[in-house]
């Protein structure tokens, strides 16, 4: 939200700006005109608007039919999905304790809202008569996986149950929407709470742009001229890495793990406990052992046995590389003098130390060439390159915080497409982490509607008009979010609830990981990796060192997202009896799998908010690893053609996969692509996990 958005005054003379037409270019929300009062009143509107088409749909007279059952459902709630992606945009992006109040209160209402929908028998008569007779309808292949999709929808929020169980789902449905509410908050109030304030004694290590970083991160939170740690991992994976301090790091490193874990007011401990619990609940009734099995039913894996096998194939190369490397960091240890066992916030420093002697490479040499200006054209370039789209900078979009940037989407014929917003560094106000999302999605059901398309980052923010320099890992999120945002861009379906990212979770990762690929690329990085300063190009030594040097570390990366993806998937495969310490429950799980004592997970529970904040990842965080199959997989298309950017595979790339949203059956859509299915060895290869003379 803007600044004069958070403090506009609200008339009862004028209208709600969430309730009139938009008079912006594309009919783009009005950030400035938009108060936290406006949120509730729009609320209530959009929530009876809907309720009115939903009830004129379940007791239409006339016999249930496609146009008027299927259709009509996805015709309605259309302001309230227009409320609701305003408010959330702003909740995740640009809080304020107004906002964050209202919250509480939208997240019950929504579940109020919803839960009689999803579990209306009448409705649900018509629809379940529909899916029966389908063979029978003559529906296009588009129209026959939107009934299948609304069928099963329906069918696994309840509406089959029986009016007593019902009534509970009901119940747990809204308690877990306050929970998860609460989880995010908690999560948000730790992280906006604690800052460390450094000295000049303090800054050993770290590199200027850190420094200016922590300056601005200071001017921020009210304190000019001081410098500031705060948690942001794009604050503190840097940190962890280049600080000479170590008393520092483990200060910075406990803090961050502990997030959400503090006995304070913030504590998500108890909120863990009950939503397992009342997950556990939800999954019997609807007749699933448990939340796990419920979940993966509707996924590709399918099965809690098919993902662990994923993941446990995995962790046992991974775990032995990493302990091959902890040795190693261990005897550099000792090399220096240091007369103490390798910690968790030792790993990523003396791993850089032993990049840098096995590599010749460390982050901060080539942060210099990748400007984030720089990695966004590098990102649109790609995608005009593998799709004919293009990008054209526009000033007069409405946005929620001045950082925002708009682009305006073409495609190869000139034609609007999409409008690209980019928001792109920390601020206290904005939660942790990278994510896209949209303000309105693409369909064709009532007129060409071009999708509103966001992404947001938590990058560090250059000081005095410097650009931002991000590390390696930074330019591979932004391609991540890039490649989301360009399953929304190009989707190119009729009805809105099949509509671009709208996937299984377990797919929904392939587009993103997959466009991971093109920042690594040679050709790239020599045409867009130039000196911030100079303008000079990536010299060939150093771009030699640094692709030399992507497979470092694998083992440690690997073993932090398995470990979190098997503490996920054992939340909700025992019984949530089991889990009621939490910290006990953490610790048993990794002495199980054989953590090493110097990693941490890459999210512990308490702060885990893929699984805990929603339930859209319960059950499904190894969703980035399967899809990693398949990503590792298909970029070979593009290496077998000798091209990558090969227009006949980007063709297919962009009907199959990036366009067709949630249209087709994933399996079939990937074998469509890549003319089989993925081939699972192509992770670890591309891990160099593999005991190959290549990986060695």
């Amino acid at each position: 939200m803007s600044e004069t958005s958070e403090t506009a005054a609200v008339s009862p003379s004028q209208p709600n700006p969430l309730l009139k037409a938009w008079q912006t270019p594309f009919e783009t929300p009005p950030f400035a005109e938009i108060a936290p009062e406006h949120f509730l009143p729009a609320f209530e509107q959009a929530f009876a608007d809907h309720s009115a088409e939903i009830a004129a749909i379940t007791h239409d007279p006339a016999t249930p039919d496609f146009a008027n059952t299927i259709t009509a459902l996805e015709r309605s709630g259309k302001l309230l999905s227009k409320v609701s992606a305003v408010f959330y945009d702003l909740v995740s992006a640009n809080s304020n304790p107004a906002l964050l109040e209202i919250d509480k209160e939208v997240s019950l209402r929504m579940a109020r809202h919803w839960n009689p929908i999803m579990m209306n028998a009448v409705l649900f008569g018509r629809i379940a008569l529909l899916h029966d007779n389908r063979a029978t309808l003559s529906l296009t292949s588009e129209q026959a996986r939107l009934l299948d999709r609304t069928y099963t929808r329906f069918h696994r929020a309840g509406a089959g149950l029986d009016e007593a169980a019902k009534t509970r789902m009901a119940e747990i449905n809204e308690r877990l929407a306050h929970l998860g509410t609460a989880f995010s908050h908690h999560l948000l109030g730790d992280e906006q709470e604690w800052f460390l304030e450094l000295g000049e004694a303090d800054l050993d290590g770290l590199s200027e742009s850190f420094i200016a970083a922590a300056k601005a991160a200071a001017e921020e939170r009210g304190m000019p001229g001081k410098t500031v740690m705060t948690l942001s991992r794009s604050f503190v994976d840097p940190f962890l890495r280049t600080a000479g301090r170590r008393d520092l790091r483990e200060k910075v490193f406990k803090a961050f793990v502990a997030r959400g874990d503090n006995g304070n007011a913030n504590d998500n401990n108890e909120i863990i406990v009950e939503i397992l619990s009342l997950r556990e609940e939800s999954a019997k009734l609807l007749g699933f052992p448990t939340f796990a099995a419920y979940r993966l039913e509707d996924s590709m894996a399918k099965t809690p046995e098919a993902v662990r096998g994923l993941l446990e194939r995995v962790w046992k190369p991974a775990r032995a590389r990493a302990l091959a490397d902890r040795d190693d960091l261990q005897a550099l240890v000792a090399e220096e003098g240091g007369n103490f066992a390798l910690a968790p916030w030792d790993w990523r420093y003396y791993a850089e130390k032993l990049r840098q002697v096995r590599a010749n490479f460390d982050d901060a040499a080539i942060k210099p060439y990748l400007s984030l200006d720089h990695m966004i054209e590098a990102a649109f370039d790609c995608a005009t390159r593998l799709f004919g789209v293009t990008f054209s900078e526009r000033k007069d979009i409405p946005v929620w915080h001045p950082d925002v940037r708009v682009w305006e989407v073409k495609d190869s014929a000139g034609k609007h497409q999409a409008l690209f917003y980019g928001d792109y560094f920390a601020r206290p106000s904005k939660r942790s982490g990278a994510w896209m999302t949209s303000l309105r999605d693409q369909q064709k059901l009532d007129g060409d509607i071009a999708p509103l398309v966001l992404n947001i980052c938590n990058f560090t923010k250059g000081a005095d008009g410097q650009p931002s320099l991000l590390s390696p890992d930074d330019a591979r999120t932004l391609f991540h979010e890039f490649g989301h945002g360009l399953h929304g861009m190009l989707s190119n379906v009729t009805y809105p609830s099949l509509s671009g990212t709208s996937v299984f979770t377990d797919f929904v990762e392939l587009p993103s990981q997959l466009y991971e690929h093109w920042q690594e690329q040679p050709q790239v990085l020599r045409q867009f990796a130039r000196h911030y300063q100079t303008g000079e190009p990536l010299p060939d030594d150093l771009l030699k060192r640094f692709l030399n040097a992507r497979k470092f570390n694998q083992g440690f990366a690997t073993v932090e997202f398995v470990a979190s993806g098997l503490i996920d998937l054992e939340f909700h495969t025992q019984p949530a009896a089991a889990s009621r310490d939490v910290r006990a429950f953490e610790k048993a799980e990794l002495e199980k799998i054989g953590m090493p004592a110097e990693i941490s997970l890459r999210h512990r529970p308490q702060h885990f908010g893929h699984i805990f904040s929603g339930d859209h990842y319960a059950s499904g965080y190894y969703s980035y690893m399967w899809s990693e199959v398949m990503d590792a997989d298909a970029f070979g298309a593009f290496e077998e053609a000798g091209n990558i950017f090969d227009p006949a595979v980007a063709k297919r790339l962009h009907d199959d996969i990036y366009s067709s949203g949630g249209s087709r059956d994933p399996e079939d859509a990937y074998v469509a692509f890549r003319g089989r299915e993925p081939e699972p060895d192509a992770l670890l290869r591309r891990r160099g996990l593999l005991e190959t003379p290549e990986a060695a």
